[in-house]
């Protein structure tokens, strides 16, 4: 990682996070925003990416609002199968992503569908592919915390 965040790095990480524009150059409108280059912010949103600073820059759609599901899934791997299985996971389509956690539960991953029923059927596949238990967690109460940075 190089140095710290400079004050547009953190401009972009606080004011792009809700209301991204929808339109045919998207960039270009949201570096008008921010008074950046569209080159100049996308270039560097890849790389606070690149850097790890970011662990991704993508929309996140409400799943249940489209009709669709989410759920928080946790697995119990053994440290020796752990990449055979996160590659058994995440080649599910419906796998939106997956952390190594250190816990007893030690992968954690959301799957996503626009049926609702596929939840329980992907993750019944993963339990099959692998021999080992799914534990889904399905969410109860949604809380929306914004991530902000010090300008």
């Amino acid at each position: 990682m190089s140095a710290a965040l400079d004050t547009v790095d953190r401009r972009i990480i606080n004011d792009m996070q809700g209301g991204f524009p929808i339109c045919e150059r998207p960039f270009a409108v949201a570096a008008e925003a921010l008074d950046l280059d569209e080159d100049d912010l996308i270039a560097r949103i890849g790389r606070l990416v690149d850097e790890g600073r970011l662990s991704r820059f993508a929309p996140m759609f409400n799943a249940e609002r489209l009709g669709g599901a989410v759920c928080l899934c946790a697995m119990a791997v053994p440290e020796a199968r752990f990449d055979a299985v996160a590659e058994q996971v995440n080649a599910h389509g419906e796998v939106a992503h997956n952390y190594a956690r250190a816990h007893a539960l030690n992968m954690w991953f959301v799957l996503a569908s626009e049926d609702p029923a596929r939840i329980d059927q992907v993750a019944a596949e993963i339990a099959a592919e692998t021999g080992l238990e799914v534990y889904p967690m399905p969410k109860l109460d949604e809380f929306y915390i914004g991530f902000k940075v010090e300008a």
